[in-house]
């Protein structure tokens, strides 16, 4: 059980740093006209789906 949590460790930590990477992002830009089909948020809901799920994962794995 412990060489499972020593594993788990790197691995969270890894999608922490993730995480801190993706806050730093450049200053907003004043967006120009829309040209062709614009992104009606689906893509960015999905991904915090997928983050959500992995982390319920990660918690599920270190406490099981």
């Amino acid at each position: 059980m412990k060489s499972m949590r020593l594993c788990a460790l790197p691995i969270i930590c890894f999608m922490m740093l993730l995480l801190l990477q993706l806050s730093h992002g450049q200053g907003v830009a004043p967006t120009p006209a829309p040209q062709g089909p614009v992104s009606d948020g689906t893509a960015i809901d999905q991904g915090i789906a997928y983050f959500l799920l992995l982390l319920a994962l990660a918690i599920t794995y270190l406490f099981h």
